[in-house]
């Protein structure tokens, strides 16, 4: 166990768009900070560490270097994940990655076996099921409000990235695509809520072999699509909680809920009342009803009536509080205790997705060969902030 009253230490390499609201969250947490940052792009990388306060600017290899960082937040390209986390791990450091973990997954056993060799931690986004939607609705099933669980529904639908992101090139190359994408943040989410994943299969397709850049500088620019652009999965449980889901940048619009549980005595619903607020995301409502229901209803009751609809969130983190998994990462550290978004989740979710991209030309399901815990819940708590102690969570 290493020393509370340290400050954690974490070198950023992968200034993109990506990095801003890690450099903006993480100032929120205690006892951790993001003291250097860097990328090939020197010049954005300076651009984000004045915008945010980043005392020290430095090349990737120079952070990695740096026997004064205790960790590597890894937010490089998903082709890039595996080399910077192993550089990371056989200079000493803990590493805490962007999803996907691994585009490779013998390069994620690798990650795991080096962690594990050297004694160092690995986590891995996504992380939104520390927010106060997943956890309440975590708190809601393992209650037994619905029974027990038998299966579960997750439909992600999209018109893709290329309307509001200036360079969507990499979504659409080997190692992109909607499932690789999108997929981590409700697989782990079901995982969480359901424990590991037995076996998968599923059915892909490209809409087209080439689309257009809709915004910023390259406007009208064609890029090429090599993956396919909608996926749909067959999905068994290791407990035996069976489901399925959809995920697509070819959906123009949906009415579809973005992720049920059905159980013996009713159903645990994630909508999309608003627009945006999709699933991969950490705050919003859960709706429940039962058997002894007529309606969509809630536990508890809120005090206005006008919201009978929504379950009150009985956790904190109702905002975009992305970062909070390399927060518990630190206090895991301290502690001496895997984090909640670890590196064996990372692997069993690369693993899951993987075989769901490689059954349609095996012609059936792929069983899966890892497993991973169920991630612990984060304690109930009344604070929304991001001036959290995760050490009061835990």
């Amino acid at each position: 166990m290493s020393d509370p009253a340290k400050t954690f230490r974490v070198g950023l390499i992968g200034t993109g768009r990506i990095s801003d609201i890690y450099l903006k969250n993480m100032k929120g947490f205690s006892g951790v900070e993001i003291v250097a940052c860097g990328s090939l792009n020197m010049d954005e990388s300076r651009i984000k560490a004045a915008e945010h306060g980043v005392a020290r600017v430095a090349r990737p290899d120079e952070i990695i270097a740096d026997p004064d960082i205790d960790a590597v937040l890894n937010l490089t390209i998903p082709a890039a994940h595996a080399d910077i986390s192993l550089a990371a791990l056989k200079a000493g450091k803990h590493v805490y990655s962007e999803k996907p973990f691994v585009t490779d997954l013998d390069d994620g056993r690798r990650v795991l076996e080096l962690a594990a060799a050297k004694g160092l931690m690995v986590g891995n986004a996504p992380d939104t099921f520390f927010g106060g939607r997943w956890q309440t609705l975590r708190k809601l099933l393992d209650g037994g409000i619905i029974g027990a669980p038998h299966s579960v529904s997750a439909f992600v639908p999209t018109s893709g990235v290329e309307r509001h992101h200036p360079n969507p090139d990499f979504y659409y190359a080997k190692g992109g695509g909607p499932l690789l994408d999108l997929g981590p943040y409700y697989l782990a989410a079901m995982v969480f809520c359901l424990g590991p994943i037995a076996r998968v299969a599923g059915l892909g397709r490209k809409r087209e072999a080439s689309r257009m850049i809709e915004n910023g500088p390259r406007h009208g620019e064609m890029m090429p699509v090599e993956v396919d652009t909608h996926s749909l999965s067959l999905i068994e449980f290791e407990s035996g909680v069976t489901g399925q889901m959809m995920v697509s940048f070819d959906v123009w619009e949906s009415e579809t809920p973005r992720l049920e549980i059905y159980g013996t005595e009713g159903t645990l619903c994630i909508p999309d009342p608003d627009p945006g607020d999709g699933a991969n995301i950490f705050q919003g409502p859960v709706w429940v009803r039962t058997r002894d229901t007529a309606r969509w209803t809630m536990r508890p009751r809120p005090k206005a009536p006008a919201d009978w609809q929504v379950a009150e969130n009985t956790h904190g983190l109702n905002f975009d509080a992305r970062g909070v998994g390399l927060a518990d990462l630190a206090v895991a550290v301290r502690e001496g205790r895997e984090p909640r978004a670890n590196g064996a989740l990372g692997l069993h979710l690369c693993e899951v997705m993987d075989g769901m991209l490689h059954s349609p030309g095996l012609g059936r399901f792929v069983n899966i060969a890892s497993t991973c815990a169920r991630p612990p819940m984060l304690a109930e708590t009344s604070e929304q902030g991001l001036n959290v102690d995760l050490r009061t969570m835990t």
